[in-house]
């Protein structure tokens, strides 16, 4: 990768995060939380967005960008109102603008007609005619090297500024361009600019990491000192700036933190009659701005000393390292087996090395997953952008509530959950909640709400899409199954898998095709992509009130605490997190039915025992009860079943290798792994293994209620 394109990279890294401040921001002034400072931190996103592509020459970036921040500038300055219809176009702007930036980072062409249409809109909020776009790029993009110092025509010049300005490498490195803020100060009169460059070293002495021109630029203008100030804003962190007045000292807070010096000052005075002790001076105030800078840096976001410093780290060197350690695992079930092996598990110090060495395996595999978490928000924002096209296409009234943004999942797994997410959304928008009309009837709010949340459960990520809508409609869902052919008439079956129908494929309650369904593609694709992630996905519905999406998923995809299980003469991997309890039964706790059917009664619930060595073709026959051990396991809709197993052997952890990337999709297994002695194991599929039971159970036309 050359130098470029590792800048232009940190350039997308920073928009992703300028975008995500943008969409809090405008959500922040959509609701009662926001305020001024909220419309000057959004104003300031779109800014440095602006000044940041224009130095890789990204037009149309920057071109939207400009047009953007003037109205926002309108909105900070409170010539304009935050008005409902304003803040549309403004939501529409910040989407755009996303759009924008995937299109730069992909090297494709933005959508032209777009563009000249939402410049259109911003225009038309601000009342300016419509500019075109290379008129535009004129003044914004390609700021000239020679300033045109052309004075102000007609009106008496009120105040004259001189203007010490010494950049340092921060400055660069954040994308401004020292010329376009010159080229602003040229805006507000006549300008003369020279350049500083006594500071430039000899060739063998120059460093391309620091900085070592100043410019000096007088200004006579009609505006007032915080014009300027506004000019500087938003470098005055990494910049040395002198503001003067040939009329009289400048009374101004804005550099506060960076304190300039006044002709009127008697230290100025002194500077001004001897030459050399002013470069000497100003010499230690660049050295000390940068020392302030350093300071600032060191100490995190405002100078907090106690702010957690970070580092932006390549994904791909943290997952080789999250292999290597996947490897380490492995190695210390190897080396546990040697040991077994050679009959030293009853030598205390033998014993005591090999838990040290577990268990620092153990706290660097936690401190790698941690590092590879990621918060879900990035997650969630893109979500607000579905909802509201979503409601745009549908012509209803619909609002998104987040909770738990900050919960982390492994990084693998956020660009993953985008789609999953995204077509849980537009059904909620689109099948759950009702028209305006319905709900009026209903005695509902017009505008209808859906809800997104995200925690931490039992060592797994739970996450939560719900609307208040009018519930799933199971008998029109059972209708359309069987007339789709995907049930035969007359299948008994629960609330519970009539709306796990949703999930199948081809299935669809749209009998017309639209822009979000219609297609029988959605629901079952969400649960295909969250089961590839070894998660699960629960409905719950209740009518006239909503319904209720459920996904968990893993902390990570790398490593699974498991449950090591003989079956015939192959080992297996049962996850921990599944099985509730083992047991040996008595007869009095089985029922039989049919030939093959076997129920335990458990707590007083009939549970299907499934013998998983028949169902992988291990053994042909199913083996006698009392020869075994059975396991109840139990999935995240709580439903169970119990596992006859030969024998459990031991708990612990392992690393997960993918099956259907090196082979294929196997049905009751998730993945694989490699144990101690270098055989390779198959890790169960709790889930399949369920409600393949469940199935055979509603087959069978099982009712509890008949055994008493």
């Amino acid at each position: 990768m050359s130098d470029m394109d590792e800048f232009l990279e940190m350039f997308f890294v920073e928009c992703d995060e300028l975008l995500e401040a943008l969409s809090t921001g405008l959500r922040a002034m959509d609701s009662a939380t926001g305020d001024v400072e909220t419309v000057h931190s959004v104003f300031r996103a779109v800014h440095s967005m602006k000044g940041a592509a224009a130095a890789f020459g990204l037009s149309d970036l920057v071109t939207f960008a400009h047009r953007f921040e003037t109205v926002l500038d309108e909105l900070r300055s409170e010539k304009l109102d935050a008005t409902q219809s304003v803040m549309v176009t403004l939501h529409r702007s910040s989407d755009f603008l996303s759009d924008l930036v995937t299109a730069a980072r992909q090297s494709e062409c933005a959508d032209q007609a777009r563009l000249k249409e939402l410049l259109n809109e911003l225009d038309d909020i601000i009342g300016h005619e419509d500019v075109s776009t290379e008129d535009e790029d004129e003044g914004i993009e390609f700021v000239p090297l020679t300033l045109d110092l052309t004075p102000l025509d007609g009106g008496t010049p009120l105040n004259t500024f001189q203007i010490i300005f010494s950049p340092d490498a921060e400055l660069y490195r954040s994308g401004n361009d020292p010329v376009a803020l010159l080229f602003s100060l040229q805006q507000l009169g006549e300008t003369e600019v020279t350049i500083d460059h006594a500071l430039v070293p000899l060739l063998r002495d120059w460093r391309a990491e620091e900085t070592y021109l100043s410019w000096k630029v007088t200004l006579i203008t009609d505006e007032p000192v915080g014009k300027v100030n506004e000019i500087f804003e938003f470098v005055a962190d990494c910049a040395a700036i002198e503001i003067s007045s040939f009329e009289q000292p400048i009374q101004n807070d804005f550099f506060e933190k960076n304190p300039v010096a006044t002709v009127g000052s008697q230290e100025q005075k002194e500077l001004a009659n001897n030459p050399q002790n002013a470069e000497e001076h100003k010499s230690v105030e660049l050295d000390e701005n940068k020392s302030e800078k350093a300071a600032k840096t060191s100490n995190g976001p405002g100078g907090n000393a106690n702010a957690a410093a970070s580092i932006r780290v390549s994904l791909e060197r943290v997952d080789k390292l999250m292999n290597m350690i996947g490897e380490l695992v492995i190695k210390e079930a190897m080396l546990y087996q040697v040991i077994e092996t050679a009959g030293l598990t009853n030598q205390p110090d033998v014993v005591s090395a090999l838990d040290g060495i577990r268990q620092l395996a153990g706290d660097i595999q936690e401190s790698v997953m941690s590092i590879r978490a990621q918060p879900l928000k990035l997650v969630f924002q893109r979500m607000h952008r579905i909802v509201r096209e979503a409601a745009d296409a549908t012509g209803k009234k619909v609002r998104l509530d987040t909770i738990g943004e900050n919960t982390e999942v492994d990084k693998t797994m956020i660009e993953r959950l985008i789609d999953p997410l995204t077509h849980m959304i537009r059904n909620s928008v689109d099948h759950g909640l009702e028209d305006a009309v319905t709900r009026q009837r209903r005695g509902k709010a017009l505008e209808g709400t859906i809800t997104l949340s995200a925690a931490h459960r039992s060592g797994r990520v739970l996450i939560e899409v719900s609307d208040d809508g009018g519930g799933i409609d199971r008998e029109r869902v059972r209708k359309i199954a069987e007339d789709r052919g995907l049930i035969a008439p007359g299948t008994q079956l629960s609330s519970s898998e009539i709306d796990s129908l949703l999930f199948l494929p081809g299935f669809s309650s749209k009998e017309q095709v639209s822009a979000l369904s219609g297609r029988g593609v959605g629901l079952d694709v969400v649960r295909r992509e969250i089961m590839s992630l070894g998660g699960r996905v629960m409905i719950q519905s209740t009518e006239n009130k909503g319904t209720k999406f459920s996904i968990t998923l893993p902390l990570t995809l790398a490593v699974l605490e498991g449950m090591l299980i003989q079956l015939g003469d192959q080992s297996m991997v049962l996850p921990i997190t599944a099985v509730q309890e083992t047991l040996r039964p008595s007869s009095s706790c089985l029922h039989y039915v049919g030939k093959t059917g076997k129920l335990l009664l458990n707590r007083g619930e009939l549970i299907p025992i499934v013998d998983i060595a028949c169902t992988f073709g291990i053994r042909d026959e199913p083996a006698p009860l009392e020869d075994g051990v059975l396991i109840v396991i139990e999935n995240d809709s709580h439903r169970r079943a119990a596992l006859f197993v030969d024998a459990i052997f031991d708990q612990r952890q392992v690393v997960i290798k993918s099956l259907e990337e090196n082979y294929g999709k196997i049905p009751g297994v998730s993945a694989a792994t490699i144990l101690g002695d270098g055989n390779i194991a198959l890790i169960i599929d709790p889930e399949e293994i369920i409600f393949a039971s469940g199935m055979e159970h509603a087959r069978n036309n099982l009712k509890i209620a008949a055994y008493g």
